[in-house]
C-alpha cells in the first residue's frame, strides 16, 4: 500500500495521474453498503492508480478523503453506483452503494490494476528507472467504462485544463444525479455523470454557459448517439477500441488514447497530438525541449508495448523543462 507520507504534488505529477491520498485508518459510518475485500499481489498506491480518473480538484465524481479513502461515483451498465476504496494493513476494502454497486465491486480488482503487469516494463533511461523505483505502487487502472473517460477527454480538447475541468464540473452537477449512498448527501454531495440520453438533450445554451464550443459539444452529441457501440469496445483490444472511437467525427488519436488509457488500462497507448507531452519526454530522455510527436515516438521506441507507462513515469519524475512561453490564455465563451 502507499507509504505514510504522500509525495507533494507538482504540475507534472498531477498531469501524470497522481492524487495525494492521506494515510489514515478508514472510518466507518453512514448507511452501510455492499463490501468486498481484496488483497493485491504487490505494492499498491491508490492515489497513483486511481488518480488519472479525477478531472480536477473539484471533480464531483471523485473524492479523496482524510481517512485515506477514495470515492468514485460512476454510471455503470447496471445503473448509478458509488464506490469507496480504502487500503489498510495490506488489504483493500471496497464498499459500494446503488444499483451499480455489484458491478463496481466485481470490477474492483481490475480498477486497481490487477490486469496490469508492471513486471513487463524494463526501464531504459535513468530518469525512468528512478521514477519507477520511487513509485512501486503504480498500476494502470482499467475501469471498463468508455463514455466515462471519453466525454471529459473531449472537453479537454484544445483548451486549458482549468476550462475543461470547469465544464465537466458544471455539466455533471447540472444534468447528472446525486451519487447513491452517503456520498450523495451533505453540503458537498458527489454526482454521477448524466446518461447518454441526458447528454443528448442538453440545450445549446447550457453548453455555452459551461464554456464548451460547438465543435466539442457536437462531438459529444455524436458519441452519445452511438453509446452502446462505443461501450462494446471494452471487449476489444486497445488498438481496436481506438479505431472504433475514431470513427466518431471529432474523436482523434489524442482523445482515443486518453480514453483507452483509463477504460482499458492500455500500457502502450501513448498520447500523440499533445501540446506539452512531446517536449517533456524529449527533455527527459534527450534534453530536447522542442521535440515533436515524431521525435517523442522515436525516443519511446525502446518501450514498445509500454509507452504509456514510460510517459507517465516521466511525468511523475518531475523532470520537465522550465517554462519559457506564457501560459495558454484561459477563455470562457460562457461570458460572451
Amino acid at each position: 500500500m502507499a507509504g505514510r507520507f504522500a509525495p507533494k504534488s507538482t504540475r507534472a505529477s498531477v498531469r501524470g495521474g497522481q492524487v495525494v491520498v492521506p494515510a489514515g485508518v478508514p472510518r466507518q459510518g453512514g448507511v452501510p453498503g455492499r463490501v468486498r475485500l481484496w488483497k493485491p499481489s504487490g505494492p499498491l498506491d491508490l492515489g497513483l492508480v486511481l488518480g488519472p480518473l479525477r478531472r480536477g480538484p473539484g471533480d464531483p465524481t471523485f473524492r479523496a478523503t482524510r481517512d485515506g479513502s477514495v470515492w468514485r461515483a460512476s454510471l455503470t451498465p447496471a445503473g448509478p453506483g458509488t464506490l469507496r476504496v480504502a487500503g489498510y494493513g495490506g488489504e483493500v476494502r471496497g464498499e459500494a452503494w446503488g444499483p451499480g454497486a455489484e458491478w463496481l465491486l466485481e470490477m474492483l480488482p481490475e480498477m486497481l490494476g490487477s490486469a496490469d503487469d508492471p513486471s513487463a516494463f524494463v526501464p531504459r533511461h535513468r530518469v525512468v528507472a528512478a521514477a519507477r523505483h520511487r513509485r512501486p505502487g503504480l498500476r494502470l487502472t482499467r475501469t471498463g467504462l468508455v463514455l466515462e473517460s471519453l466525454i471529459p477527454s473531449v472537453l479537454e480538447q484544445k483548451v486549458t485544463t482549468d476550462e475543461a475541468y470547469r465544464a465537466w464540473r458544471l455539466l455533471v452537477r447540472r444534468f447528472g444525479e446525486r451519487a447513491p449512498g452517503p456520498a450523495g448527501v451533505g453540503e458537498r454531495p458527489m454526482w454521477v455523470m448524466p446518461a447518454p440520453r441526458t447528454w443528448a438533450l442538453v440545450p445549446s445554451w447550457e453548453w455555452h454557459k459551461a464554456g464548451v464550443d460547438d465543435k466539442r459539444a457536437s462531438t459529444i452529441l455524436r458519441a452519445v448517439r452511438v453509446a452502446a457501440r462505443l461501450e462494446q469496445a471494452v471487449g476489444m483490444t486497445a488498438e481496436a477500441a481506438q479505431a472504433r472511437l475514431e470513427v466518431v467525427p471529432g474523436v482523434g488519436p489524442w482523445t482515443s488514447a486518453e480514453t483507452v488509457q483509463r477504460s482499458h488500462g492500455a500500457a502502450d497507448a501513448v498520447t500523440v497530438g499533445d501540446l506539452h507531452l512531446p517536449g517533456i519526454v524529449g527533455w527527459a530522455l534527450a534534453g530536447d525541449r522542442h521535440a515533436d510527436d515524431e521525435a517523442m515516438l522515436r525516443l519511446l521506441e525502446p518501450y514498445a508495448g509500454q509507452r504509456h507507462r514510460a510517459a507517465r513515469l516521466i511525468l511523475l519524475s518531475g523532470h520537465t523543462p522550465a517554462r519559457r512561453a506564457p501560459r495558454m490564455p484561459r477563455g470562457d465563451i460562457g461570458r460572451l
